[in-house]
């Protein structure tokens, strides 16, 4: 049941998005009204937080019984002793599901307040605390040790050190403010960034907190993100390329179901984002990975006297496998109670995808496996994204998945029925808004709660090819 108003878009973006939910072969085939209320119903979603926290665990260092044993001891000291299943998934072994328990409607609020960004709140919402670089606006009577209760500015209009804000705010819970108000906006620059600010003890929604929980075991990471691995199956020996790969939770993912055997290559071209991957590795035990600096779209070498020694760029077909989890508008995330983006930034990917595309699948090997993800729910970065692939490079083919998880494609690309049904699209609107409480947890069977993880998660969207031929070769 909603509890949050629907994402906050500019008008341009939200017609945007209906268009792309209510195009002509949805509405011939279901009907204007439902495809409205579909639409709707996705926007209401986006809002709020899936009903599971996913962790992946790193099968390289544990086994997933250890580390699930281990996290039933944690998060009974994180709940006070509240016992909550630890699900693991029975398609996806190396992934524990965590029900989330809320929204919890009678938490009394406090007359201390404090603002936080859009983007702290959503980290709130799924059981983050508040640090320093999160807080906006705090009560001008605040001081360490006080009750607060922590707000969020969905649209971005609380100037930051206010002492009290009237614009549009949404209650995310209660917590112990570890600073007063003078040390959280005129304390050390230095200890800013590494300072917890507020200690929630009574969030809206109950989800556990992995700040420093078991990191060389457990990998925090959406449901659907896991999955994207286990359809790229990577193999022991192979060399694969991860052409986006920060922060390298699926390049590490890649690495383990390698069992560490063989090469993966991960890419990406910010500086900061490649020492985050080269530290994921590092922590999970993973030397099989080796992490660059560099612009996905120049990978592709030219040059074939130039001997790189196994840097970017690369040689034509030198990767067994490519997983192209693609930049994108990132519409899918949730919880996400506004988005400030204009129409042109929405609309600016896939100019870029396709050209990261382009490149992978010149580096694929013939017979190899390219898999293309994406973190939104647009059908311009997604199905229609496909329909190019399939007529621009005649060598590729769609092929089914597994394991399959989400629903099909979405109507509107031209695709065929077929082909829908091979993609996976994480749709949250399939399943209603949920209220989840400790009687209705004791309540549920294991089965139902994992169908309910595998519906209630964030938008996402996955297509696996596989390369039928040397794109060298002529046809006859």
């Amino acid at each position: 049941m909603s509890i949050f108003p629907k994402i906050c878009l500019r008008p341009e973006v939200e017609n945007y998005l209906k268009e792309g939910f209510m195009n002509k072969e949805i509405v011939s085939a279901f009907g204007k009204e439902k495809a409205e209320r579909k639409f709707e119903a996705l926007l209401n979603h986006l809002s709020h937080p899936p009903s599971f926290t996913t962790v992946r665990v790193n099968t390289h260092l544990a086994s997933v019984q250890r580390v699930k044993n281990l996290l039933l001891d944690e998060l009974q000291k994180q709940f006070n002793g509240l016992r909550v299943p630890v699900i693991q998934h029975p398609d996806l072994q190396d992934v524990l599901l965590i029900p989330v328990i809320g929204p919890r409607r009678n938490i009394e609020k406090q007359q201390c307040e404090a603002i936080v960004g859009a983007q702290c709140g959503s980290a709130v919402l799924r059981g983050a605390h508040v640090y320093v670089p999160g807080i906006v606006s705090a009560s001008k009577f605040m001081k360490a040790g006080d009750a607060v209760s922590v707000y969020s500015d969905i649209k971005g209009k609380c100037k930051k050190g206010a002492k009290e804000f009237d614009g549009t705010k949404v209650f995310l819970g209660n917590g112990i403010s570890e600073l007063g108000r003078r040390e959280i906006f005129n304390g050390l620059p230095e200890l800013k960034y590494v300072r917890m600010g507020i200690r929630m003890t009574e969030p809206v929604y109950l989800s556990p907190s992995f700040d420093n929980v078991l990191p060389s075991y457990l990998f925090l990471q959406n449901l659907p993100s896991a999955v994207v691995t286990h359809v790229l199956d990577p193999q022991p020996g192979e060399k694969i390329l991860d052409l986006c790969a920060a922060p390298g939770g699926k390049t590490t993912h890649i690495a383990a179901l390698m069992h560490d055997q063989g090469e993966v290559i991960a890419l990406d071209k910010l500086p900061n984002k490649v020492k985050k991957i080269k530290q994921n590795a590092l922590l999970l035990g993973l030397n099989s990975i080796r992490a660059f600096h560099f612009d996905g779209t120049k990978a592709l070498q030219f040059n074939m006297v130039k001997d790189t020694e196994g840097e970017p760029p690369f040689s034509p077909e030198s990767f067994d496998r490519i997983l192209l989890d693609a930049p994108c508008s990132g519409m899918g995330q949730r919880p996400s109670m506004a988005c400030s983006w204009t129409l042109k930034e929405v609309t600016s990917y896939q100019p870029l995808q396709r050209k990261l595309f382009t490149v992978a699948v010149k580096l694929l090997k013939p017979g190899g496996v390219l898999v293309y993800s994406t973190c939104t729910i647009t059908l311009a970065e997604n199905e229609e994204q496909v329909a190019w692939a399939l007529t621009t490079f005649p060598c590729l083919q769609l092929q089914p998945q597994e394991p399959q998880i989400g629903g099909e494609g979405m109507m509107g690309a031209g695709l065929s029925f077929e082909q829908l049904k091979q993609l996976q699209r994480f749709d949250p609107s399939v399943v209603p808004l949920q209220d989840m409480d400790t009687d209705s947890l004791r309540e549920s069977r294991v089965e139902d709660m994992v169908w309910l993880a595998n519906k209630d998660c964030i938008g996402f969207f996955i297509a696996k090819f596989v390369k039928c031929k040397s794109i060298q070769e002529k046809d006859p």
